[in-house]
């Protein structure tokens, strides 16, 4: 089941939080030398590498005179405020001992719901590669809102693994992977080597790690990355960033950590930015009927098969489509407004002006 990554093709390396502080909170320096250590060992073996990294809260927490990170909004935006430029400092003079240059790239979701900066930064993270600098990407803390939140870093790694055409994203975390059960309170959990993007075994870690059976909600975010990143055909190996060379093994297609194998066929790009780079603002329901025409024929979704329609909307925003009783369908850009949508439920198109989602703005996820 796992391949190597072709020569060339860019990797996406994702590094936790707790896998780059100290035991009072803040950045272990000898993990940020682990984690450059790792990229460097990547671009030496011919895949540019970009970094997406959190830590800039911890990184801010011993200036601030604080031993355990704020917990209100304004007091996390101080932090990271704090804590980005030295945590950019720490990076860009491990990375400069090395020969190598590294620019930080710092995004929030409003950029990448706009599809013109979305291709900007597209660009921009290319030409970086092109010229043989890592760029070290992270979410603008400082001035992030919680409306415009990504939600988590994993998330931004898959996202950026779309932007680059990665041939890997490589999730460093504190364990060796994904584990059938917490490994640090069962003893006999076993690590599960390699599975499908679609194998019920995710769906049953992340709802255990939602619930707090794993005592955070890691598992579940790293579960929805790579399921994120699978649909551009771009596999995940989630590994222990303690390892030495784990990066250059799990490119290598080294059994290392658990592998996600990826769809055979990726989604284009523009579809990939409606999935995964526009907010979702409101859910429509529809009928089997409906599910049925999209799934067999790739049909536009007309208002006939529209049951419900949740939130407030504009026509030109991205909303979510669920079958009746909640499962996810697809993802689309609304043709009318949630206002008129609702009035067209059920009614044949011809009477009501036209489709609720056109074909070429829905992506079906299932």
């Amino acid at each position: 089941m796992r391949r190597p990554t072709k020569p060339g093709a860019p990797v996406v390396l994702k590094v936790g939080s707790s896998s780059l502080t100290r035991s009072d909170g803040g950045i272990d320096p000898d993990a940020v030398e682990r984690v450059v250590s790792h990229i460097e060992a990547l671009w030496s073996c011919g895949y540019p590498t970009v970094l997406v990294t959190s830590g800039a809260v911890a990184a801010g927490l011993p200036a601030l005179g604080l031993a355990e990170p704020p917990r209100d909004l304004p007091g996390l935006q101080v932090a990271a405020a704090v804590g980005q430029g030295r945590l950019m400092e720490r990076y860009a003079a491990a990375f400069a001992s090395r020969g190598r240059v590294a620019g930080q790239v710092l995004l929030t979701r409003d950029v990448l719901a706009n599809r013109g900066q979305y291709l900007h930064a597209r660009e921009a993270l290319e030409r970086m590669l092109g010229l043989g600098v890592v760029p070290i990407v992270n979410e603008n803390d400082t001035v992030v809102v919680d409306e415009l939140r990504l939600g988590d870093n994993d998330r931004l790694a898959a996202i950026v693994s779309h932007l680059v055409a990665a041939g890997m994203l490589v999730i460093l975390t504190d364990t060796g992977g994904l584990y059938s059960d917490d490994p640090r309170l069962v003893d006999d959990a076993e690590l599960l080597s390699a599975v499908r993007h679609t194998d019920e075994v995710l769906d049953e870690l992340r709802r255990r790690s939602t619930k707090g059976a794993f005592g955070s909600g890691g598992v579940a975010t790293k579960v929805s990355a790579a399921r994120m990143a699978a649909w551009s055909g771009v596999p995940t190996v989630i590994a222990d960033a303690g390892d030495p060379d784990v990066a250059t093994r799990a490119a290598g297609g080294e059994e290392v950590g658990t592998w996600i194998a990826p769809r055979e066929s990726r989604l284009s790009a523009r579809k990939l930015w409606i999935a995964f780079g526009l907010p979702s603002l409101g859910t429509v329901g529809i009928d089997d009927g409906a599910v049925a025409a999209l799934l067999g024929t790739g049909s536009s979704l007309l208002a006939v098969g529209v049951t419900s329609v949740d939130g407030e909307f504009e026509a030109g925003a991205a909303v979510e489509v669920v079958r009746d009783g909640g499962d996810l369908i697809g993802k689309g850009i609304a043709g009318m407004d949630s206002a008129a949508l609702r009035a067209a439920m059920g009614r044949h198109s011809s009477s009501v002006g036209g489709e609720a989602i056109h074909r070429d703005d829905l992506v079906v996820l299932v």
